[in-house]
């Protein structure tokens, strides 16, 4: 079904912390005889446990709003937004087919072996088949199902570099020619407004998006930004992560904005849905790092259709982190949301955290021993 019909609902489990949490579709370009593509849908939660050790993390970028500053300060040259923490149903297309990994086929003579081993690696975008552009799963398996045997030359991104690769299909045990390669091309899901400021970008999740079994930060063609809302809580337990689930409303009347970037930092972009992603329309200031204090603070979420704050305390700020996801430490306290949740759970990832009456930052990781404490992101590294 396409993204862009009216009404379309997809159910999901929300953006987690660090990394894909989002419900994915991978297709194999070798299995299946009907569509020549197996679906599969995966979740994964960068979670932290007590011990410092972690999830995957999302590589470098810059903030697309960074320019933006300057323009939408107040008179002491902070920067004003709007603050967030409403849910938001994300659409996202990769640059090309994404590969998540290679694979065996079955051959017509029964024996097993898989063309691209060795050739195709997992990360690499596929963005042309004998210099015919692909930018979908079902355009790549067209051409390789039109191939009639013959070897293949795919345009390949890999790290930022563009390569050539020959590889020469296989005609499996249905007749069908396959390179057993594992592919997708979007990735959907829901997860926190950050800030809007008054030019009109965003920030959200405090975190890049990764693909769930590569760990590689998705390079992205498009996005796009709907309303959402959380339907079901489950509650977080030492050990076991909690988790939000919501649904997103695919509808042209309640898309919210164009996705522009995906970086370490977070997803950032242009808001073109004003009133479906701020509920209150008043601009506050944003603070430095060095303003951060120890003590106490809130959150902005919503966690049971209601967007509010609940109190937190900040534990430890960590100014010079090598890991710019976490520079602060944080514990609830809030024991309306203790009871709710437990604490941070999976999809509470962007939800802002206030202090003295200023944006500080926004959570991005739940210790997975201890679901009452995480980390955040200062703000001065999402703007």
């Amino acid at each position: 079904m396409n993204v862009r019909e009216k009404y379309r609902r997809f159910v999901c489990t929300l953006l987690i912390f660090g990394v894909l949490s989002l419900a994915l579709c991978a297709a194999a370009v070798f299995p299946d005889a009907g569509s020549g593509a197996h679906a599969e849908n995966s979740g994964d939660a960068s979670a932290e446990n007590d011990s410092g050790v972690e999830g995957t993390q999302a590589e470098e970028g810059a903030s697309v709003s960074a320019s933006a500053t300057g323009d939408d300060a107040s008179a002491d040259g902070r920067k004003m937004v709007y603050v967030g923490g409403t849910p938001i149903g994300i659409y996202l297309e990769t640059d090309g087919v994404y590969v998540v990994d290679t694979g065996e086929i079955t051959a017509k003579d029964g024996s097993f072996c898989c063309p691209s081993e060795n050739i195709v690696q997992s990360g690499d975008y596929i963005q042309a088949v004998d210099g015919k552009e692909v930018n979908t799963k079902e355009e790549l398996i067209a051409c390789i199902s039109d191939c009639g045997g013959q070897p293949l030359v795919m345009e390949v991104e890999r790290q930022g570099e563009q390569i050539s690769l020959k590889i020469t299909p296989v005609l499996d045990a249905d007749g069908e020619y396959r390179v057993g390669i594992w592919v997708r091309n979007d990735t959907q899901g829901i997860g926190t407004l950050t800030w809007v400021d008054e030019e009109g970008y965003f920030g959200a999740l405090g975190h890049g998006i990764s693909d769930v079994d590569t760990a590689g930060l998705l390079d992205i063609e498009t996005g796009m930004l709907y309303s959402a809302e959380v339907v079901s809580v489950v509650k977080g337990e030492a050990g076991a992560p909690g988790e939000l689930s919501g649904i997103i409303h695919y509808n042209d009347s309640c898309r919210i904005g164009v996705i522009e970037e995906n970086n370490e930092n977070g997803i950032f972009g242009r808001v073109t849905g004003f009133s479906l992603a701020i509920e209150d329309a008043e601009l506050i200031g944003t603070a430095l790092k060095s303003e951060v204090e120890k003590g106490a603070a809130t959150i902005r979420c919503s966690v049971d259709g209601t967007c509010r704050e609940y109190e937190i305390e900040i534990q430890e700020v960590r100014t010079s982190s090598s890991d710019v996801n976490k520079g602060m430490v944080i514990e609830v306290t809030d024991p309306e949301l203790l009871a709710l949740t437990g604490g941070i759970v999976q999809g509470m990832s962007g939800s802002p955290i206030l202090q003295n009456g200023r944006l500080v930052g926004a959570v991005t990781h739940v210790f997975v021993n201890d679901p009452a404490k995480g980390y955040g992101i200062f703000i001065e590294d999402m703007l």
